[in-house]
């Protein structure tokens, strides 16, 4: 498996593609249900490959992810052959960006002696995906990338 299982409510809103998934294999609803009953581990690797194709599908798409903690936001750009940060760091102690007051303060004071500013560029390991698929893992989400857009104009 490439990437992880994917959970089960994942499954759930992923129900009709996971049924058109198993026809594809030629596998009938009775099949899976006796497949899952008699031959376990095969069912289960049906459901990796099957988490893998949605995984990788969801990250061929993935242009922007962004990871946000009480004192730092984390935005990443996933180009052809390189992922771009921006990241900012609050230097308050005060303040928690992932708060709703936190972060509209963000809103207000990003230019100010309060936030500090870095930017980097790192070529890929090997694999595109499974680098973004790391990141995922430690918390961040795809997102449409305004924030990177706007943050992108203010650092240059």
């Amino acid at each position: 498996m490439k990437y992880a299982r994917l959970t089960k409510e994942q499954f759930e809103t992923l129900h009709q593609e996971f049924i058109n998934f198993l026809a594809t294999q030629s596998i009938t609803g009775n099949e899976w249900t006796a497949l899952k009953k008699n031959k376990p581990k095969v069912a289960e690797l049906e459901l990796d490959v099957f988490s893998d194709l949605v995984w990788e599908g969801a990250l061929n798409q993935a242009k922007f992810l962004e990871n946000v903690s009480p004192k730092l936001l984390f935005l990443f750009k996933l180009d052809e052959t390189e992922i771009s940060l921006i990241s900012l760091k609050v230097l308050d102690e005060a303040k928690d960006i992932t708060t709703k007051e936190g972060y509209a303060w963000l809103q207000q004071n990003y230019t100010s002696d309060e936030v500090e500013f870095f930017t980097a560029t790192k070529t890929y390991t090997e694999d595109r995906n499974l680098d973004a698929f790391k990141l995922i893992q430690q918390g961040a989400v795809i997102t449409k990338g305004q924030l990177f857009e706007f943050f992108k104009n203010i650092v240059g």
